[in-house]
């Protein structure tokens, strides 16, 4: 069972759910394209194959790492937009959850650089009453979720 569906107050629905884009997915990516390029130099007839073999597998290793961490991160980060507020929640063992009310929204501020416009991703800052909701970072279609948010 998900976070937000776990904490949603009786009568309450929600309108809009997304996640964080895969274009967190990039770095991990690089860093496997870069080993398998490594690797295919170490393949070639010269003295030097165990250093070239040595730094393939480092690259290879950060991949692995870079693509976990960005699973994770997006496994375990909910955010949705209910009828009533707006639910942010990231984490697995330490949880760190912010939620706000609809009505104490005073304006959503959208940040997308070239790439965010062309993949549909970008950053969203959410200013409320007196408080603000830390920056969300990489979300995916934030001009809809800004849409849905505006729309109550």
């Amino acid at each position: 069972m998900s976070y937000v569906t776990s904490v949603l107050q009786p009568g309450e629905n929600i309108r809009y759910a997304t996640k964080i884009h895969w274009i967190v997915y990039v770095p991990g990516v690089a860093f496997l394209l870069m080993g398998i390029a490594v690797y295919l130099m170490a393949l070639q007839p010269m003295s030097t194959y165990w250093i070239w073999a040595w730094i393939s597998g480092f690259l290879l290793a950060c991949a692995a790492v870079a693509l976990f961490v960005a699973w994770f991160q997006r496994w375990t980060t909910e955010i949705a937009v209910t009828d009533r507020r707006i639910i942010y929640k990231r984490g697995f063992i330490r949880r760190h959850t912010i939620e706000m009310h609809l009505d104490k929204v005073e304006s959503i501020d959208v940040d997308q650089s070239i790439l965010g416009r062309i993949f549909n991703y970008g950053d969203l800052l959410i200013r409320g009453v007196g408080i603000g909701i830390e920056p969300l970072k990489n979300i995916g279609s934030p001009i809809e979720f800004r849409n849905h948010v505006t729309a109550a």
